[in-house]
């Protein structure tokens, strides 16, 4: 924190009982079992805000002549300090910057090896999304395991509050099921364009769930971003009929999985921020909230199982001999390994490539902002629709892209440099004190 703001805590710092000429002991202040100083750290808002509060407390005076206490008295000091640091110090912008240029690429990666992994796994779909699932949960354990063992990880990130992991594991699973019910519905470019109202379910969660506020410009660079993606992804497309003959019912159960979605990042963000009070201004590791928000998920999906293979066309009776064909063909041995040419390779790939890629993201998360990760992802669809129209190995011959598709990409990078303006700093810091008697 700045020399500022600390220089508050010292002068709001209070010995916790003063001697009086009778032998008694009054605090100075307040006397009451609260915490004196509660501290809020806003970072989108490049501010600090101290706030001291005491409830239906005395208020203590000492003199020569004793303690004087006014009874039931509620006093408030409100300190705003601005927050050099953060508009000044170019570190944090650049390591903001940094892990985001990162995360692109290992999105993009990512996004191109789903493609490729697709290929052996074609006729698995399904078994390949439960075995990346319930794999994960396996993979981040023994991470997590190994870092606590190294001191990396301690017992309070162990002992946090479960309840937003368990929100986070309901919102990840039930934004699997509407998706995939959805997209069994829907046609293939409708199914991208829907997904970008995830980006504005996040604008609206972010304010609602963490207060924050957005200026006008990174609302419109949002919206941008947006459209330009929507615009990238529908080029050559008949947008105009995409959505002629389908049930209203199969758009907004695309759009339910999105807003899902858009919670679970939300819960994440809140938990990193959370988590400096619980743990004392220490940095809460990524593999925590990547384990425990994984394995409540897969417990979800698990109960969903049903439901999900249902919506696959896979009878439930019939799952177990399904799984046990998929897992044949992503070891590529077995009489159900014909036309599974690639596995265990690129499958193997794809999953080293998205655990990296969901590490750095919740990392981006972590350092900045739900809705700053998702306009990386964003930043990235176009890129992997370019790299996936070249002559990649088992894909089919490169596509030719049409104007639209670069239309697109301008908008994205013009909505991307809106919202990147810097708000111009304010110095000068505000304290309000109100003193308010029943």
């Amino acid at each position: 924190m700045g020399s500022s703001t600390a220089s508050f805590h010292k002068f709001l710092s209070l010995p916790s009982h003063t001697p009086t000429k009778n032998g008694a002991t009054c605090n100075p202040l307040f006397s009451h079992s609260r915490p004196l100083l509660v501290l809020q750290r806003w970072r989108h808002h490049h501010r600090h805000r101290l706030s001291l509060a005491a409830l239906n407390a005395p208020f203590c005076l000492t003199s020569d002549r004793g303690p004087r206490c006014i009874a039931r008295r509620n006093v408030r000091l409100h300190a705003s300090v601005a927050n050099p640091a953060s508009s000044s110090n170019p570190s944090t912008s650049n390591r903001v910057v940094l892990s985001s240029l990162l995360t692109i690429a290992l999105a993009v990666g990512n996004k191109v090896l789903y493609k490729l992994a697709l290929v052996p796994m074609k006729n698995h779909p399904f078994f390949f999304a439960q075995f990346t699932t319930f794999g994960y949960v396996i993979i981040y354990f023994s991470i997590l395991y190994l870092r606590y063992r190294s001191g990396r990880v301690t017992d309070e990130m162990i002992a946090l509050p479960k309840a937003p992991f368990v929100a986070i594991g309901a919102l990840d699973a039930l934004g699997v099921a509407a998706g995939m019910a959805a997209v069994a519905m829907l046609p293939g470019p409708a199914i991208p364009l829907l997904s970008q109202t995830m980006l504005v379910w996040q604008l609206g969660f972010s304010s609602l769930i963490l207060g924050k506020r957005y200026r006008c410009n990174q609302i419109v660079g949002c919206i941008l971003v947006a459209v330009g993606v929507a615009l990238a992804v529908a080029s050559g497309s008949d947008s105009g009929q995409m959505l002629s003959g389908v049930e209203p019912v199969w758009p907004l159960l695309m759009i339910a999985s999105s807003a899902f979605q858009a919670g679970a990042f939300i819960i994440k963000e809140f938990i990193f921020v959370d988590a400096a009070v619980h743990l004392k201004e220490k940095s809460l590791d990524i593999l925590v909230v990547n384990f425990f928000g994984s394995a409540y998920q897969a417990l979800f999906v698990l109960l969903f199982l049903p439901f999900l293979s249902n919506m696959r066309g896979i009878p439930f009776a019939q799952l177990p001999t399904y799984l046990k064909d998929g897992a044949g063909c992503f070891l590529n041995i077995g009489a159900g390994a014909s036309g599974c040419n690639g596995a265990p390779l690129l499958p193997l790939l794809y999953v080293a490539a998205n655990l990296l890629f969901n590490i750095s993201l919740m990392n981006v998360v972590k350092i900045s902002s739900a809705v700053v990760s998702s306009l990386v992802v964003m930043l990235s669809v176009p890129i992997s629709i370019y790299v996936l129209s070249l002559p990649l190995p088992y894909l089919q011959e490169g596509a030719t892209l049409s104007p639209f598709f670069l239309f697109g990409s301008a908008i994205l990078v013009l909505g991307l440099i809106l919202y990147s303006i810097p708000q111009p700093a304010k110095d000068g810091s505000k304290i309000i004190v109100r003193d308010v008697t029943h």
